[in-house]
């Protein structure tokens, strides 16, 4: 039985497939008091398992972390086969930043054993944090059922109330491997969905991303160039800034709920034809003709954020790595 007592700082593993973006998420979990990172685990999405791996050790470097351990897990998705995000994160996934290696290791058991142990371990609930590809939540629901009674919620980064990016509807995470998504919301456990359409909003301005790549602070000038990472926004365009803090948004509304605009609604997974990947989420304050005349289906609640903050989750994120001076000030 777990101790009721609040913890100092919420245990949390992290669930990731270390591109850009879950680059600086892990930075910020490690930065912030009131988060305990227990440990994290890896999938392929952004980039090879292999390469998730390693770039999460060196990352962990960077954030001159004590030991946390590190496990590999699924490397492609339940259904379909592994496909690569480079063109976003590049082909060793952190875009062009290039980091020296490093000397730790990952544990030599699978990142599905590592979480069951460390769920199992834990005094408190564990708030599990994916920012990938569901995967490996999905095989640890599935394998290691009686982990679900010390499982706080899942807070993901993943699906979309609006528009996809992997397709027109699709989020690439959902997309990537829905029926780990759709395996994930049935869990019976608590459910946040930090979507694509606040994800889009958070964006650290180009002068001040400008700055800290100018830093001779080696922290600095890593999450510098992570958001300064140029993405080609479609076919024949030449790539872009966008200064995204990305995945760290979802460690943003853990630790800071109140910058959100949240609602309880119905969510579930499409798994078939073009919106395959698309997380249907009804916003319809009346039942409608689906449901009148029993069509709908099952769905499930889930936590939906719907609107942000962005000044208040820039300033939470530049200040919790200590980046805050790079801000260009106002007067």
């Amino acid at each position: 039985m777990t101790n009721s007592t609040a913890p100092a700082a919420i245990p949390v593993i992290l669930d990731v497939d270390t591109g850009v973006d879950d680059a600086l998420a892990i930075l910020f979990a490690l930065a912030h008091p009131g988060i305990n990172v227990l440990g994290i685990s890896c999938v392929a999405g952004n980039a090879s398992l292999e390469r998730v791996v390693e770039n999460t050790l060196r990352i962990l470097d960077v954030a001159d972390a004590p030991t946390i351990p590190v496990a590999a897990g699924a490397r492609r998705p339940l259904l379909e086969p592994a496909r690569s995000a480079a063109h976003v994160h590049g082909e060793g996934g952190l875009g062009t930043l290039q980091l020296p290696p490093t000397n730790r290791q990952a544990e030599p058991i699978s990142s599905i054993e590592l979480m069951h142990r460390l769920i199992r371990a834990s005094p408190h609930p564990v708030t599990l944090v994916g920012l990938a590809p569901q995967t490996n939540l999905a095989l640890l629901l599935r394998q290691y059922p009686d982990v679900v009674e010390n499982i706080e919620r899942i807070v993901f980064m993943g699906g979309s109330t609006t528009v996809g990016n992997a397709t027109a509807v699709a989020e690439f995470n959902v997309w990537h491997d829905p029926e780990a998504a759709a395996i994930v919301l049935d869990s019976g456990v608590p459910t946040f969905m930090y979507g694509l359409d606040v994800f889009n909003q958070v964006a650290i301005p180009e002068l001040a991303a400008n700055a800290l790549v100018a830093s001779t602070t080696n922290l600095a000038h890593v999450v510098g160039r992570l958001l300064s990472n140029r993405i080609a926004l479609g076919p024949g365009r030449d790539a872009e800034y966008t200064g995204l803090i990305g995945d760290a948004g979802a460690l943003c509304a853990l630790v800071d709920p109140d910058g959100l605009t949240t609602s309880m609604l119905p969510l579930r997974v499409q798994l078939s034809g073009y919106g395959r990947g698309q997380t249907l989420v009804d916003k319809r304050i009346h039942p409608g003709e689906d449901t009148v005349h029993g069509l709908s289906g099952d769905w499930e609640a889930a936590e939906v954020a719907l609107d942000v903050d962005v000044d208040r989750y820039v300033h939470l994120f530049l200040d919790t790595l200590g980046l805050s001076s790079a801000l260009p000030q106002t007067a």
